[in-house]
């Protein structure tokens, strides 16, 4: 997804140009394949359409579970929670992100298992639990590393290594 331009370091989510993000999404229209979809929900999670995104995401994950590869299937299931996460659902999410990540490590799929502990840690993140997504972000960033993922996943796993850890020495300090 090339419309990241940067991560903000307080809250981890992405930061877009949102006029190109619903371009694209107009670009991309109805059409059904699974990395349609998958982008789709991805697009319209970033223009904060979380009502919009939980369906296609829903579809999304119908579609790889019909037709695409176990992988495909957890890349859907990851995206459906992380629209979970968004809309507050964040018992939810960590359950499916668990799953996932514990499939993706079994299979020996270190950046697909990293994708899931990063997001996992994102929701951990939003819950305040900083010391559960210290650990994720850890763990994420160690499997990207192992399965050679490029700079800038690199650098957003240690960003947000370094945000948990400044949250938890906060409320710390504020306990």
């Amino acid at each position: 997804m090339g419309y990241i331009l940067g991560y903000d370091p307080d809250t981890l989510r992405e930061i877009v140009d949102p006029d190109q993000c619903a371009e694209r999404l107009a670009e991309i229209g109805e059409q059904r394949s699974l990395p349609a979809l998958l982008e789709r929900v991805w697009l319209l999670k970033v223009l904060d359409r979380l009502d919009e995104a939980l369906v296609v995401a829903e579809q999304a994950v119908r579609v790889a579970r019909m037709a695409g590869t176990r992988k495909d299937l957890l890349r859907a299931r990851v995206l459906h929670a992380t629209i979970l996460q968004n809309r507050g659902a964040f018992a939810a999410a960590i359950q499916e992100l668990t799953t996932c990540a514990e499939e993706a490590e079994g299979q020996n799929w270190p950046l697909l298992a990293a994708f899931a502990y990063q997001h996992r840690g994102k929701v951990s993140y939003d819950a305040e639990e900083y010391s559960h997504a210290r650990t994720d972000f850890k763990r994420a960033l160690f499997l990207r590393q192992e399965g050679g993922a490029p700079e800038d996943q690199l650098e957003s796993t240690l960003l947000a290594v370094d945000a948990a850890e400044r949250r938890r020495s906060r409320s710390i300090i504020a306990s």
